[in-house]
């Protein structure tokens, strides 16, 4: 039987069962298709060498501390980030609270304190260019130097081009999202983009007009393209259904709102408050639009809801990861 994930963050001591493992290093920002390439080769090597898998990150993104006005939209927040780490089928995460403390280390201090001490690793993957300590003065040939000389392993993986030979990244992601390109995003993902979040009480108008809805405030950097959505919603006990959701400041009803995910989720009655949900995002079905009235914004939503139906029955996952993820 399978041991249990674990989620090791901050200064958690790292259980002996998760020690001398493989480790995959990197933030892993939406882990999409490139960071796939790294993770699954990590995965591929554990299993070669019979020891556990895990991934280490750093959280908050480096750029929300050397940065920290400037708005990021964090694609994979960590409990989502651990979700899907652990879909994929690692045994453990572990966080390492990325200060400027942390950043001032220097690449000897991060070999031998955090992977050689705190981790006793065997091997690590990394990405062919990724860069540590301070003013990242170690890169890859300085980790297979200290591997060479502290005993582990080290695999650097090329840059992963998408069909247009292009490279992946979480840049790109963030983008399409804006632009409300959820199906676009979803093939540099590998699955389609999820959110996860609390059910809050709204002021009940869906319930009113016959489309009661489960509403989720995401982050204020979620700079997701404000408008209507074909999605899955996942409850709690990982019960899946269609949706349609929208995403925004709901203009007809409430111009100065701060942007809200409210889903209509199908087929379903009952009360969602407090359950933490997930929302899958399979298609953009429109913007938000300020109807002159109730009854006209009633009718487009009848649209809507059709419309969402019939894109969500025809879909198909898209990977491995899509499929724990969306269906």
């Amino acid at each position: 039987m399978q041991k249990a994930f674990l989620r090791v963050s901050g200064g958690e001591t790292v259980p002996e069962r998760l020690r001398g493992g493989v480790v995959a290093i990197g933030n892993f920002d939406g882990i999409h298709r490139g960071h796939l390439s790294v993770l699954e080769r990590a995965l591929e090597e554990a299993r070669r060498l019979g020891v556990p898998a895990l991934v280490l990150t750093f959280e908050p993104h480096p750029r929300k501390v050397f940065q920290p006005d400037v708005p990021l939209f964090v694609l994979t927040p960590p409990h989502v980030k651990a979700r899907l780490i652990e879909a994929l089928g690692f045994d453990g995460v572990i966080e390492i609270p990325f200060t400027r403390e942390f950043a001032s280390l220097s690449a000897e201090d991060f070999v031998t304190g955090v992977l050689e001490r705190r981790l006793g690793i065997s091997h690590a993957v990394t990405g062919f260019d990724f860069h540590f300590g301070k003013n990242r003065q170690g890169g890859p040939a300085f980790l297979m130097a200290a591997g060479e000389r502290l005993g582990f392993g080290v695999t650097l993986v090329d840059a992963f081009r998408d069909e247009g030979a292009e490279i992946v990244s979480s840049s790109r992601i963030r983008l399409l999202l804006a632009e409300g390109e959820a199906a676009e995003a979803a093939g540099l993902l590998g699955y389609r983009y999820t959110v996860e979040a609390e059910v809050v009480g709204g002021a009940k108008l869906g319930r009113t007009l016959g489309f009661p809805t489960a509403n989720m405030r995401l982050s204020p950097e979620a700079a997701l393209k404000e408008g209507i959505y074909a999605v899955r919603f996942r409850r709690a006990d990982g019960t899946l259904h269609d949706g349609v959701a929208s995403f925004g400041r709901r203009p007809t009803v409430d111009d100065n709102g701060a942007p809200l995910l409210e889903t209509f989720v199908f087929d379903f009655t009952g009360d969602l408050y407090g359950e933490i949900a997930s929302v899958s995002f399979f298609g953009y079905l429109r913007g938000e639009v300020k109807f002159e009235g109730l009854d006209a914004l009633v009718v487009q939503m009848k649209r809507d809801e059709e419309e969402a139906r019939a894109l969500l029955s025809g879909v198909r996952p898209l990977s491995q990861l899509d499929q724990a993820v969306a269906f």
